[in-house]
């Protein structure tokens, strides 16, 4: 089998032993990774992919945190990374949700199968109380042959015990010991593997590769998953007892949020305290404090002086350094001034919605509404946050499973989710005008949202991936993993975002400089005017808002306008292309070439849908 051997974390540094953390998605691997690493982490984009791999130091040895799996095999992008890193490991670190065993130990039961030293950290012990569940650890222990070490993480209990236990990983009791037929017909299929992890992760290639090896490679790959199951079963028979005499209330409300007749109250309810937290407190208030009142009002005018005392502003260099658009003003100002906030914003949301376990329910929740676009529940994340900041929920579709699942998602960011500072620009303006426009604006948003990912979902090839999803317990998050996360990944933000950033401002310049945007604009009146209805100025507020999208809306506020008028062109600049930094990071996440077609798709979905609205209303 060929696969991609991790990264080292840095040049000068040889480490003893790898240690990879595995486990499903939501057991609290990040607070272990967190405890044995410190402050030694590194957070870098596995080649190949759009995942984030989170690597540290550990006295001598590297640890490695890999994507939460249900299982190593080739369905997605995170069980293709999981399974590399777990070949190349010394130490496999397998965190369990105690109170999901019969869900979770399959993936143990795997990772013994490979034949590496597992060390096996029992998490959420205190669910397991809680909902008054029996596990017998030391029958657990005989039963798959490595050590197992109860932990509650989020407390910190047992974190000790596996820093100083890792030495103890162990090869355990493989399915193949209890079945030995199976290893033989394991062979037979893969004649010229006879390394029974290589045989192994063979069969969980995709059919078609399977099937090269004829009907006896699926029927093999079929039987050593029934028979993993069934010693799951049996191991989970022996060693758990489950006592249901109690109804918890955080039972009643887990199911409360999936069912939707209880669950879109609840979720209307976290939309808007997402609403209070985000589009008002930190876009308004907070983006006040950092982008207008030091970035612009302190930082720049600062900037400025020193370039024009220099090399002065009026000219190429200076202007690329310090003008309107300049590396050292407009790229500062958006990235820390305006984005970071908005970032860490969403980040301590994410953290505190997936840390309690509510975010698997919301998912669960739309899934069958999103299915119908192409997407599934897991899109809804992307989707929230772009009423925060699109550049930011852009970076978000990562977590989706597949290539055409991003695409849709992005595509539908970038033309139908209004960002939270022209979400504000958007409600000063039209609210004045009646709830007839209001509601001729939000109708024709949601109308063009739901075309375009239907359209999407007939004409991209391929499918979309299922909603593969085990609720995990409701839970109090726990504050310091918040904060690390939260940290962690803004840090990723910013030495990601930054370059780009840069780029972004000298591109603008040039065009500036070169009257590209003073073309673009006269070139857009035509239809401005005669398409769209709209006075010749308009054309400028369209260009704009490539720029910056409440950029383009609030120009809107300077012109006069009929009812009509300000709604149609509100209707156009939301539909309009993402800002620059959007694109920006479009280009990071895709491709160019993708980028373009989404760029271009938007500008037609925007006009074209205007024109319409126009016709309408006259």
């Amino acid at each position: 089998m060929d696969c991609c051997a991790p990264e080292r974390l840095d040049d000068n540094f040889a480490a003893d032993r790898n240690i990879v953390l595995v486990g499903n998605p939501n057991v609290g691997k990040s607070i272990f990774f967190n405890y044995l690493t410190g402050l030694y982490v590194s957070v870098s984009n596995y080649p190949g992919t759009t995942l984030d791999i989170s690597s540290g130091k550990f006295e001598n040895d590297a640890v490695f945190d890999t994507p939460g799996v249900y299982g190593v095999g080739s369905l997605n992008d995170e069980e293709r990374v999981a399974r590399d890193f777990i070949l190349s490991a010394d130490i496999v670190v397998n965190v369990i949700d105690a109170s999901h065993l019969e869900r979770d130990l399959f993936l143990t039961q795997q990772l013994i199968d490979l034949g590496k030293p597992v060390l096996v950290a029992l998490n959420m012990m205190d669910e397991v109380k809680r909902n008054n569940i029996e596990i017998d650890i030391n029958k657990l222990e005989d039963q798959l042959g490595v050590p197992v070490i109860p932990t509650v993480a989020s407390k910190g209990e047992g974190l000790s015990e596996i820093k100083a236990s890792l030495g103890l990983a162990t090869n355990g009791n493989s399915i193949f010991s209890k079945y030995p037929d199976l290893k033989e017909k394991l062979f037979i299929v893969t004649e010229k593997t006879r390394n029974r992890a290589d045989a192994l992760l063979l069969l969980e290639e995709d059919e078609n590769e399977i099937a090269e090896y004829g009907n006896i490679a699926v029927g093999a790959r079929e039987e050593i998953y029934i028979k993993r199951r069934q010693r799951v079963d049996e191991i989970v028979n022996e060693t758990v007892h489950y006592n249901q005499s109690k109804s918890l209330f955080k039972n009643k409300l887990s199911s409360w949020m999936v069912k939707p007749i209880t669950g879109i109250p609840l979720l209307g309810l976290l939309l808007y305290i997402i609403y209070k937290f985000i589009g008002v407190f930190v876009a308004q208030t907070v983006v006040y404090w950092t982008e207008e009142w030091f970035f612009l009002d302190r930082y720049e005018p600062i900037i400025r002086a020193l370039i024009s005392n220099s090399v002065g502003l009026n000219n190429f260099f200076g202007e690329i350094l310090g003008g309107e658009f300049g590396i050292l003003t407009m790229a500062v100002t958006y990235t820390f001034g305006l984005l970071l906030p908005l970032v860490a914003g969403f980040y301590l949301l994410l953290a505190i919605l997936e840390d309690s376990g509510y975010l698997p329910r919301i998912a669960v929740l739309v899934d069958r509404f999103l299915q119908k676009l192409g997407l599934n529940g897991r899109a809804i994340i992307p989707m929230l946050l772009g009423f925060g900041c699109v550049t930011m929920a852009t970076i978000t579709t990562r977590l989706l499973g597949t290539k055409r699942e991003r695409i849709i998602a992005i595509f539908l960011l970038g033309l139908a989710i209004p960002c939270s500072a022209q979400l504000g620009v958007i409600a000063g303006l039209i609210v004045p005008l009646g709830y007839k426009y209001i509601l001729i604006y939000v109708l024709t948003i949601f109308i063009v949202y739901v075309a375009a990912g239907t359209f999407l979902n007939k004409v991209l090839p391929g499918e979309s991936s299922d909603l593969l999803l085990d609720l995990p317990p409701l839970r109090l998050p726990d504050p310091r993993n918040v904060l690390k996360k939260t940290y962690q990944q803004s840090v990723a933000f910013i030495k990601e975002a930054g370059p780009i950033f840069v780029l972004g401002a000298i591109l603008i310049t040039l065009m500036k400089q070169t009257g590209l945007l003073t073309m673009i604009s006269e070139f857009a009146r035509p239809l401005t005017t005669g398409w769209l209805g709209l006075p010749a100025e308009a054309a400028t507020a369209f260009v704009m808002g490539i720029i910056r999208r409440d950029f383009g809306a609030a120009g809107l506020s300077t012109m006069v306008l009929t009812a009509g008028q300000t709604t149609i062109a509100l209707i156009t600049l939301t539909l309009f292309v993402p800002c620059i930094a959007a694109m920006m990071i479009m280009v990071k996440e895709r491709n160019l070439k993708e980028s373009i077609m989404i760029w271009f798709g938007s500008w037609g979905a925007a006009f074209l849908t205007g024109g319409i609205v126009n016709i309408f209303l006259n």
